[in-house]
């Protein structure tokens, strides 16, 4: 009696256990789920936790990761920019499922559906890359300045263009980020970049040197014209003194002319003192002049500081 007993309470547990597996599941916190009744979408969840479902064929669950994918573009060539050169572009994408509802319906005809959603969204960001890339010269992706590139410009474009491409098709999911990972040109267009880019370095460096050495020539010209400016005023003040001057001597000229052996006492006087200014050893005849006006003085008075008196 007891055996059967406990065979009765095992199997009543097994039937438990498999009905709660048929008839319930779990959504973790990091996935959505759809559920869907006879292959049509019910019901969607986005939060975590246990919920009831019935079992197959009537109802089925399908999980997908809310966590955000990435993914990257293969090498594409072909896309011109807008100077007709051939770029080749490398682009990461990330993304994740905002509307389970409707990015169930778009991808469950796969086996795959992340896979899916990811080839789809290569396909936009192609058509995006072309249309963001031919509105751009080379200049803005090679440049040989550090501030001659336009990276962050151009992925907001094609991040903007990717956006409203998965809006319009209603894909239930998002675009969080984009970003340049390689660019590339073709060996065939390599060199003649490269010439190009050297030839206008070069334009640029002639430039450079034609407004230095004309920022020279005008600094010289403007040095000149004051150097010019202040040697005529000096000049002028030169002139002013000499008519000064001239005009004091035709001053004392009038009084010469009335004494004329008293003016060339004082001339003479000058240049005996304009001779004895420093320490010096004279040798003179007595007639020389202006020494001869020490004929006739005594010594101790040449000799003494004082006069005699």
């Amino acid at each position: 009696m007891k055996r059967n007993s406990l065979t009765l309470v095992i199997g009543i547990l097994l039937l438990i256990i498999f009905s709660l597996w048929l008839l319930v599941f779990q959504v973790r916190t990091t996935e959505v789920a759809v559920v869907t009744t006879f292959n049509n979408p019910t019901r969607q969840l986005t939060e975590p936790g246990a919920y009831f479902k019935w079992p197959r064929p009537i109802q089925r669950v399908w999980l997908f990761d809310k966590r955000v994918q990435n993914f990257e573009d293969k090498l594409t060539e072909g896309v011109l920019t807008r100077d007709n050169f051939n770029l080749l572009t490398t682009v990461y994408v990330g993304w994740k499922i905002t509307d389970p509802s409707a990015f169930f319906p778009k991808f469950s005809s796969s086996a795959e559906p992340i896979l899916e959603a990811e080839r789809q969204l290569e396909r936009l960001l192609g058509a995006a890359k072309s249309a963001v890339i031919g509105q751009h010269p080379l200049s803005d992706f090679i440049s040989a300045t550090d501030n001659g590139t336009n990276f962050l410009e151009i992925e907001k474009e094609m991040l903007t263009a990717l956006q409203s491409a998965v809006h319009a098709n209603n894909y239930g999911l998002d675009i969080e980020f984009l970003g340049l990972k390689k660019l590339q040109l073709p060996p065939s267009v390599s060199q003649s970049v490269f010439e190009r880019m050297t030839s206008e370095r070069k334009l640029l460096a002639d430039q450079l040197q034609w407004d230095g050495e004309r920022d020279a020539q005008n600094i010289r010209s403007e040095a000149d014209r004051k150097a010019q400016e202040m040697l005529a005023a000096a000049q002028g003040q030169a002139t002013a003194i000499k008519g000064q001057g001239v005009a004091e001597a035709t001053k004392s000229l009038g009084v010469f002319q009335q004494n004329p052996e008293l003016a060339t006492f004082l001339f003479r006087l000058d240049a005996l003192e304009g001779s004895l200014k420093d320490r010096s050893t004279l040798v003179f005849g007595p007639d020389t002049p202006p020494f001869d006006l020490f004929r006739g003085v005594s010594t101790n008075w040449l000799t003494s500081p004082l006069k005699p008196k």
